[in-house]
């Protein structure tokens, strides 16, 4: 990840808890949650704002890394230790970080694909990789 990037990154969760999401919560008229992940080498907290989407009640987010062919960062730290934290706005949870079957993917990602095309984009770059749907399971206040 290039150091431009991740001071953007830095910066856009820096403004969205200053403002409770009120800044820095939508992205093209999609809901932005900050996702805190522990490190999977460092052991160390690790934020990353990320759109998610609902479905039925439930929280999804896609381990899309924009269709590159490894998963992102944040989906291996997740996939280690999936006890994760979510800010929705002010809220702050914890969570459970699910990585969904087939079963449950499929349908979820075809729903998010129609309302976020680039998705559709994102998964033929993906070369062969299947972009993890993750559903967070919340476990009550962080």
């Amino acid at each position: 990840m290039s150091a431009l990037f991740q001071l953007f990154m830095r910066l856009h969760v820096s403004v969205y808890r200053a403002t409770g999401g009120k800044l820095g919560g939508n992205l093209a008229g999609n809901k932005i949650l900050l996702l805190t992940t522990i490190g999977n080498k460092t052991g160390q907290p690790r934020t990353v704002p990320l759109v998610y989407f609902e479905d039925d009640g439930k929280t999804y987010i896609v381990a899309s890394a924009g269709g590159a062919p490894q998963h992102p960062a944040w989906y291996k730290n997740l996939s280690a230790k999936p006890e994760v934290t979510i800010e929705l706005g002010a809220k702050h949870l914890r969570a459970k970080a699910v990585t969904t079957e087939k079963a449950e993917r499929d349908p979820v990602f075809e729903k998010i694909k129609k309302k976020m095309p680039q998705f559709a984009g994102y998964e033929k770059k993906a070369q062969g990789r299947v972009i993890p749907i993750v559903r967070l399971d919340t476990l009550g206040p962080a």
